[in-house]
């Protein structure tokens, strides 16, 4: 059976942008263990992000579309079933909109108004360090 995976937008910038950052770990450990999973609207958001003027130091806004359209690409597309409103930050309902519909092994965040809610509805809320261990 093939975990799937969820993963906020921080860990995937922090990916695009620095080929060593834990993002890249948790992102390279997703697709060699199972499956990373998006909808529309956590792939909206992933692209807004690393769009934004602030990141240009980084690189190149074009590097940056690529490298996170490819991710994008890579991620099983799922259709929401449910709408939750639970987060103490309401932009982050979408990361358990994603991971009930898909039925995810487990949402990876930074976040602490995510963190607190582990586990939601039997799905593991871990950080970047706890998924690297335990998957």
């Amino acid at each position: 059976m093939t975990n799937f995976f969820v993963l906020d937008t921080n860990l995937v910038v922090s990916a695009v942008i620095w080929n060593k950052s834990m993002g890249t770990r948790v992102l390279e450990k997703a697709l060699r263990e199972g499956t990373i999973v998006i909808s529309e609207a956590v792939a909206a958001e992933y692209l807004e992000v690393i769009s934004r003027p602030k990141i240009d130091r980084f690189l190149p806004l074009e590097i940056r579309l690529s490298i996170m359209k490819q991710i994008i690409q890579q991620a099983l597309p799922v259709k929401l079933t449910e709408r939750f409103t639970v987060c103490r930050d309401p932009k982050d309902d979408m990361f358990l909109d994603l991971a009930v519909a898909a039925t995810a092994a487990c949402i990876v965040t930074r976040d602490a108004d995510l963190l607190t809610l582990h586990p939601f509805r039997g799905i593991s809320i871990l950080n970047a360090a706890d998924f690297i261990s335990l998957f």
